[in-house]
């Protein structure tokens, strides 16, 4: 009985195997983009793109760094009449313009310019630190 045990363990060795990735290749095509990130011309053209439309729109949304840079921002806004706003729940607002999940937060200026509107704000943008204001609005550094 040992015997066959030991023969049977040395033919299992010596059939042929294939390694994995020979067995189940991935396309190269799938892989490739893992990691690869955007180039800096990339992200040139989706800002310059982005600047074509409103600032805090879905379109533009106002790029921050998590959340604390969102609260960070939001405390820093002004009404036209120099106050601050009112600034209600954040809710999730979609897909923005690079790629991230907005923040969809209400915005409540009362009878002072802008009056109410809904800012859109993508916390996932860790290297930029918005200065500009949307419009209707001041903002304090």
């Amino acid at each position: 009985m040992p015997i066959l045990s030991i023969a049977l363990a040395l033919a299992a060795a010596a059939a042929p195997q294939k390694a994995p990735r020979e067995q189940s290749p991935v396309p190269r095509e799938v892989v490739a983009p893992i990691g690869a990130g955007n180039s800096d011309d990339e992200i040139a053209r989706q800002i310059a793109a982005a600047d074509a439309h409103p600032l805090g729109t879905a379109a533009n949304p106002i790029r921050v760094g998590g959340p604390e840079g969102a609260r960070a921002y939001l405390a820093g806004l002004r009404c036209g009449d120099g106050k601050s706003p009112q600034i209600g729940a954040a809710r999730q607002g979609g897909v923005g313009a690079f790629g991230s999940l907005l923040q969809l937060y209400p915005i409540d200026c009362g009878s002072a310019a802008p009056g109410r509107v809904e800012l859109n704000v993508d916390q996932y943008q860790e290297e930029h630190k918005e200065t500009r204001p949307p419009a209707g609005f001041q903002l304090r550094r």
